[in-house]
């Protein structure tokens, strides 16, 4: 059904008209012109395309925009809007990208994980982040940014 969609995106009021059963990772690419959310697998597997509703991390390709309607989502260009955001910041320091088509949904699927547990363990930050897949094998790098954004002086997540 086509209908008008609201919701705040990035901390700003956004709307879009059009069939409310598109998923979500087409509407913030191709109708809202945000492109750091990347499409992977398509079936929510791989986690390059999480983006952040209500302060949980969901894969943007498996939920239809009609979900959103009235709630928080925030996309990777959100995050850092005055400035490198902590987690972006670590995961520069520590090289935890290489190609950089995963990192979007890591750094934002990272930032779900300290918004509920501030101060992670390597182990909760390994398990929490083994469904985002990184094809270069920069996960140790990952977890170490991580880890270093979670003990950041400026309470690492806000």
């Amino acid at each position: 059904m086509e209908r008008t969609i609201s919701f705040t995106l990035n901390g700003k009021p956004a709307s879009v008209k059009g069939e409310d059963d598109r998923m979500l990772l087409w509407v913030l690419r191709s109708d809202l012109g945000l492109t750091g959310t990347k499409f992977g697998c398509g079936e929510g597997l791989c986690g390059a395309c999480t983006v952040i509703v209500n302060r949980e991390a969901v894969r943007s390709c498996s939920v239809p925009v009609k979900d959103v309607a009235g709630k928080q989502v925030m996309t990777i260009e959100g995050l850092g809007q005055s400035g490198l955001h902590t987690i972006q910041a670590a995961f520069v320091k520590h090289h935890a990208f290489q190609c950089g088509y995963c990192t979007p949904g890591m750094i934002l699927n990272a930032y779900a994980l300290l918004l509920k547990t501030p101060k992670p363990t390597p182990g909760q930050i390994t398990k929490h982040m083994e469904d985002n897949l990184c094809r270069c094998g920069a996960h140790t790098r990952i977890v170490d940014a991580i880890a270093e954004a979670a003990g950041a002086g400026r309470g690492g997540v806000r």
